[in-house]
């Protein structure tokens, strides 16, 4: 009994460390972005308890920059909801596909690994497939999990820290942070495929035409995202041979 405990310890410490490691860049690429957010947060009015409790209960980096965007212009909390929601759809498919991948781990283990999913996450780990079939395997996709969501966190609680201590003329200059991530998660997908430029550039006039019509900003966030994200069906729909 003692041996194959100590088997399972050594085994679960070996992977514990391996996920560490390969969760290094992604907490050395989230912090400096939850620090952003966090001081942009503070900027909109938010409490430091409210700021660090987003990241910790909604732990999605674009979202939660859109929503502090909607808070600081005022938007409704219903707004900002469905705004958040069909912007994290896509984390349906990642899990899906996640799930798929740990199809040999046990229920108890999957539940929680998909809820903590993230779009670097989930690239680093379905890149490291074979681990979903070493014993506890688990432990090393906890672990990168674990890492990326305590640095945002952390992030985001030491950018709301700052952002009563930094000079209004620096914290101001980083909301451009909020329109660079964007910009940066939309070069990569048009350069596979030049339409999703055409449907950023629908949900754009979407929301420029609700506006004009009369339509507060947040629920001219909502149209443009849904109308826009609808073309896609037609604009990305694969021929059929």
């Amino acid at each position: 009994m003692t041996d194959k405990a100590e088997i399972y310890s050594s085994t679960a410490v070996h992977m514990i460390k391996r996920g560490f490691i390969t969760g290094i860049p992604i907490m050395l690429g989230y912090l400096p972005v939850a620090i952003t957010y966090g001081v942009l947060a503070k900027q909109a009015g938010m409490t430091l308890m409210e700021l660090t409790l987003m990241s910790v209960m909604v732990f999605a980096g674009a979202s939660q920059f859109m929503g502090v965007n909607m808070i600081a212009v005022g938007t409704g909390t219903l707004e900002i909801i469905i705004a958040t929601f069909v912007l994290n759809f896509r984390h349906f498919i990642m899990s899906l596909s996640f799930m798929n991948q740990l199809r040999e781990l046990k229920l108890k283990w999957k539940i929680p690994l998909s809820l903590g999913l993230t779009d670097e996450s989930f690239a680093v780990s379905s890149i490291n497939k074979d681990e979903a079939k070493m014993e506890k395997g688990a432990f090393f996709y906890g672990t990168i999990i674990s890492i990326a969501y305590l640095s945002w966190i952390i992030g985001s609680f030491l950018g709301g820290v700052l952002g009563d201590v930094i000079p209004d003329r620096l914290s101001q200059s980083m909301g451009i942070a909020l329109y660079a991530m964007f910009i940066g998660l939309l070069i990569p997908s048009i350069k596979k495929e030049k339409k999703i430029a055409v449907i950023a550039l629908f949900a754009m006039l979407i929301h420029a035409l609700c506006i004009q019509l009369g339509m507060s900003t947040g629920w001219a966030i909502v149209a443009g995202t849904i109308i826009g994200g609808m073309s896609g069906i037609y604009l990305l729909k694969e021929d059929v041979a």
